[in-house]
């Protein structure tokens, strides 16, 4: 009898590191250090905000609790997303944006009390709605953000965040009398010379989750000083859902919404190049479908979380940055983080456990995680061509426009308020110029192939890494 011939073994195609599924002992830690990163700046928004329109320390929980819930949600929603309908399924994280903190609290100044959170909320949901409207056109953009661009806008995020670690460092509260104190920059400078040591001495995973390490040694050499504050345990309720509408129904005031869609628009363009980012970090080409996803979980998140709370939602580039330093791509890790985000804001009691870092600690780990990020645009932008002069006048523009509200926040201050809230932000302001810069140089008037054309069909796919 014949031997039956056997079918040809073929081995199962690679796993890309995106979508790579860690060991839970590599896979916690990993997803505890992007909490560590990112929760500060969750719980900001709705801390100013609450603050601002004179809630109590309740309602300020409830705020924050919000925050965190949304924050998970979106975040699950990016990271493994509703088959082609939403979700760039990167280790992508969403949140509430600082960069709508100014405008929210106008609002609230020109509103009477206790119409201001509703006024806000109605603002919030039509940016959502905005968002969803014209989310789909910036995925077919990406012909405009070569490397030359991604590369000045990477950069960027990295430079134009980077006085918000320097802020914690001092201790956070500017207002506070020790801010700026030798003890809350040892503390800053002690957190950071840890993360430096592992990086040093250490292989593997350890070194993998120095900045998970350095956030928790820091904790505990602030615990003997008093620098560690623990009053949040005691006043924190253990479990509180949050209830819809809590605040109010929703207020639609034309100007608030007017002021809220523009500062959608910045998020919008600071959330699309986070993906740019990621997609060079993570070795994966962000095409214009994934940014189209990718928007539209931001729309859903700024449109549903005024419901419980929440406040206009976009990307952390805080997390941007733990995946290039840490280069642990795995969108699971940052799923995990979502939903312990969602743990978070149920259980009011474990979110202040992780409050419990001081900030001058969150700052020296800041330091080097806003640094890794600008350190992947340099790189980014190594490779795209600056030998053409005319590629370095647009870098060096581009560079800074962006870094003008930096080095001057006053700059704009005669402009119109929809040029301010545009402008303000480096990072809108360095990519608009960049974009138009590119349009100038490259593509209006030019016939063939440019060269600024073949290197955007090289990248973003590059493989660019922080080591």
């Amino acid at each position: 009898m014949a031997q039956q011939e056997q079918a040809p073994h073929h081995p199962a195609p690679p796993v890309h590191p995106v979508d790579e599924k860690p060991a839970v002992k590599r896979l916690v830690p990993a997803a505890l250090q992007h909490i560590a990163a990112m929760y500060a700046g969750v719980v900001t928004p709705p801390l100013i905000i609450g603050q601002a329109v004179g809630l109590d320390t309740a309602g300020r929980t409830r705020l924050i609790a919000a925050s965190l819930l949304i924050a998970g949600l979106a975040t699950l929603l990016q990271t493994l997303g509703i088959r082609t309908f939403a979700g760039n399924r990167l280790p992508f994280v969403n949140a509430a944006s600082s960069a709508g903190i100014t405008p929210m609290l106008a609002i609230a100044e020109t509103t009477a009390k206790g119409h201001q959170l509703p006024a806000i909320y109605g603002a919030v949901m039509c940016a959502g709605v905005f968002c969803l409207a014209i989310g789909p056109f910036f995925g077919k953009l990406l012909r405009f953000f070569p490397p030359l661009v991604t590369g000045v806008v990477i950069t960027l995020i990295g430079v134009t965040l980077m006085p918000v670690p320097v802020g914690w460092a001092q201790g956070g509260d500017k207002g506070a009398a020790d801010f700026g104190s030798m003890k809350n920059l040892a503390l800053a400078g002690f957190t950071l010379l840890v993360v430096l040591l592992i990086q040093r001495f250490t292989k593997g995973f350890v070194k993998q989750i120095a900045l998970l390490i350095g956030l928790v040694v820091g904790t505990l050499a602030a615990i003997p000083f008093g620098m560690a504050s623990f009053d949040g345990l005691g006043s924190a309720p253990i479990a509180a859902l949050p209830t819809p509408f809590a605040f109010g129904p929703p207020e639609f005031q034309p100007a608030a919404i007017l002021s809220l869609c523009i500062v959608m628009l910045v998020l919008m363009t600071e959330s699309s190049a986070g993906m740019l980012a990621l997609g060079e970090i993570c070795d994966r080409r962000t095409t214009g479908t994934t940014i189209t996803r990718g928007l539209r979980t931001d729309g859903i998140a700024t449109l549903l979380g005024p419901i419980f709370g929440g406040f206009p939602t976009s990307a952390f580039a805080q997390n941007v940055g733990v995946v290039s330093l840490t280069r642990v791509r795995s969108r699971y890790v940052v799923a995990l983080a979502g939903a312990v985000l969602l743990v978070l804001g149920a259980f009011p009691i474990l979110g202040a456990v992780v409050s419990l870092v001081p900030m001058p600690v969150l700052g020296g780990a800041g330091i080097v995680l806003f640094g890794s990020i600008a350190v992947s645009g340099i790189r980014t932008l190594s490779e795209a061509g600056l030998d053409d002069s005319s590629n370095i006048i647009l870098v060096a523009v581009s560079l800074g426009a962006g870094i003008i509200p930096l080095a001057a926040p006053t700059f704009y201050a005669g402009f119109p308020a929809w040029a301010q809230t545009v402008l303000g932000s480096g990072i809108s302001a360095g990519a608009l110029v960049a974009v138009l810069l590119n349009l100038f140089f490259h593509h209006l008037g030019t016939r063939g192939t440019s060269r600024a054309a073949v290197l955007s069909a090289a990248t973003p796919g590059s493989g660019t890494q922080i080591p």
